[in-house]
């Protein structure tokens, strides 16, 4: 995995090692943006000073979890799983329906008016 970088204006660079991620915090040049997806911002760089390269986002939609790729020619710069809550949510329905369920079935006999 890497480690996301922009510049001082906030515009993308190319994504760094986590090594030279920690020595450029270290030294002070860059700071912490985000912790997830770490990333990082530099204090003295611009875009129009860099060479930024063609990456792609690949999504694999499934039906429990989605993963998220970045790709830069076929090499993995940064994945993810995101995982549905559609099955969670049903189950807690389930369960809180049969929960009432059987509060409804220990109540007494109905009162006749």
């Amino acid at each position: 995995m890497f480690v996301f970088v922009l510049d001082k204006n906030k515009k993308p660079l190319a994504p760094t090692h986590p090594a030279r991620a920690r020595k450029l915090l270290r030294t002070g040049r860059a700071s912490v943006l985000r912790r997830f997806p770490f990333t990082i911002i530099l204090h003295d760089t611009q875009v129009k000073d860099s060479q930024v390269s063609e990456y792609r986002l690949k999504i694999d939609p499934g039906a429990k979890v989605t993963g998220i790729a970045v790709l830069k020619s076929n090499v993995v710069v940064w994945a993810a799983e995101l995982t549905h809550r559609g099955f969670a949510i049903r189950d807690a329905l389930t369960t809180r329906r049969q929960l009432l369920s059987i509060d409804l079935m220990t109540r007494g006999a109905p009162i006749a008016n």
